[in-house]
């Protein structure tokens, strides 16, 4: 899966990774900068570097819809030079530095990832000012990275996961910007003009929508500073932000033709927010149902019993504006009618049935002691405070986080089985040549 499914990965391993242990000994600072920016810490001086992590949210939603793809490009961009460094200068100079930058976009954040050693860090931290406050969007850098853009997306027009995605969003967001790619359209990047870049540039990366966190060899003080110098020259305000997106799906079936031996599959429906009170029963419920472990009720009907795929899993999606619970699998066109019948039967079991007491028990044990390899370096700490921060998690979960998914009771799951999981609003969406499936869209 490519994109769409991917983000959906992402989105909920997220979700599901936010937490540490009880036992964990992570210490976070919050810190407010003399300028007013806020930032979480885990300071840690064992080794002389930091990584730090920022995000803007918004992302790719932002663009305007005859901009599409604007925002993707932009972030792209950013460094492809600043000041009198043109691209090539730009990487000679980070790489002189032994500094990390990284920016990426998605439809509800840029996100900006960097490490750099202590030793380096003011002129690694001055770089990565100039290229986020003062990026040159030069024509030839644009023409240049508009063309992997366009490769990219060309590229996607032919792999079957990516069109599952982008069908089955086009279902459930409609007129949305989530109802399509922001990575846009030929038609749409192929348009795109150097002050598109810079109008998509002022609407994206402004203060009041960015969240800071660091993990590594730096004080709450030094961090304040630094957060000031890096971020003091953005904008005050951005594009207003998009609305709550519809969820367009019913149940029933659409096959996208796709020639191949095989068929792609994504299925969907409404899912559930982060903060609602069931969301930890749905948690566990979804990882005993179709989590990545071999013992997830789909994995072993689907696959160990039948045989009907390789690997099947499902997922609670959390985008800014909308949830979904979602799956995915690929199947041969002969069994792919069979492999749905299955899922629709399991959805439905659950729902009526609920889950053992076994099944509990050894999925919190699971949930609550896994997390410590995620936990691996100031990288994955940084991107989860900031994670945190985002969807408006306080700093003490880490400390709260396992007693909430140990309070969950077989009433609990009981009840939000029979809520969340509706056999009958499934929308599944195939893509390739699936036998003995009729389309009902």
């Amino acid at each position: 899966m490519k994109h769409v499914a991917l983000k959906m990965l992402q989105a909920a391993a997220m979700l599901l990774a936010l937490g540490l242990p009880a036992q964990a000994a992570i210490d976070i600072q919050t810190v407010t900068s003399p300028g007013g920016i806020k930032a979480w810490l885990v300071q840690d001086s064992g080794i002389p570097f930091t990584a730090l992590e920022i995000r803007f949210r918004g992302g790719t939603s932002l663009d305007a819809p005859e901009k599409r793809g604007a925002i993707n490009l932009m972030t792209a961009l950013i460094e492809e030079g600043t000041g009198d460094l043109d691209s090539q200068g730009f990487s000679k100079a980070r790489d002189s530095l032994a500094a990390s930058y990284r920016f990426r976009s998605d439809e509800d954040m840029i996100s900006v990832s960097a490490q750099f050693l202590t030793e380096n860090r003011d002129a690694a931290v001055d770089l990565l000012r100039r290229a986020l406050v003062e990026p040159n969007f030069d024509q030839d850098a644009v023409d240049r990275v508009r063309g992997q853009v366009l490769a990219n997306i060309r590229s996607d027009a032919k792999d079957p996961g990516t069109l599952a995605g982008r069908k089955l969003r086009a279902m459930a967001f409609d007129t949305h910007p989530y109802g399509t790619s922001g990575d846009g359209t030929v038609d749409s990047v192929t348009a795109l003009t150097r002050d598109d870049m810079l109008e998509a540039h002022r609407a994206a990366l402004a203060l009041d929508r960015v969240y800071v966190a660091a993990a590594g060899d730096i004080s709450a003080e030094e961090l304040g500073l630094l957060v000031d110098k890096l971020l003091g020259g953005l904008p005050a305000t951005g594009a207003a932000m998009t609305p709550r997106a519809p969820m367009n799906l019913t149940g029933g079936v659409t096959v996208v033709p796709f020639p191949g031996p095989q068929s792609t599959v994504l299925f969907a429906h409404e899912g559930i927010t982060r903060d609602d009170p069931d969301f930890f029963a749905a948690s566990i419920l979804n990882e005993i149902l179709g989590g990545g472990r071999f013992s997830a009720r789909l994995m072993t009907e689907v696959r160990e019993k039948r045989g009907l795929t390789y690997g099947i899993g499902s997922y609670l999606v959390g985008y800014d504006q909308a949830e979904m619970v979602m799956g995915q699998f690929s199947s041969a066109n002969a069994t792919v009618g069979q492999a749905l019948d299955v899922i629709r039967n399991e959805w439905r079991r659950i729902a009526t049935d609920g889950v053992t007491e076994d099944e509990m028990a050894k999925t919190k044990t699971y949930l609550t002691g896994s997390y410590p390899l995620r936990f691996d370096g100031n990288g994955p700490i940084a991107s989860i405070l900031v994670g945190m921060q985002m969807i408006g998690l306080s700093a003490d979960y880490p400390k709260t986080r396992n007693d909430k998914v140990n309070a969950v009771t077989m009433a609990d799951l009981k009840r939000v089985a029979a809520r969340l999981f509706r056999a009958d609003d499934l929308r599944f969406v195939i893509v390739g040549e699936p036998e003995d499936v009729t389309a009902t869209e």
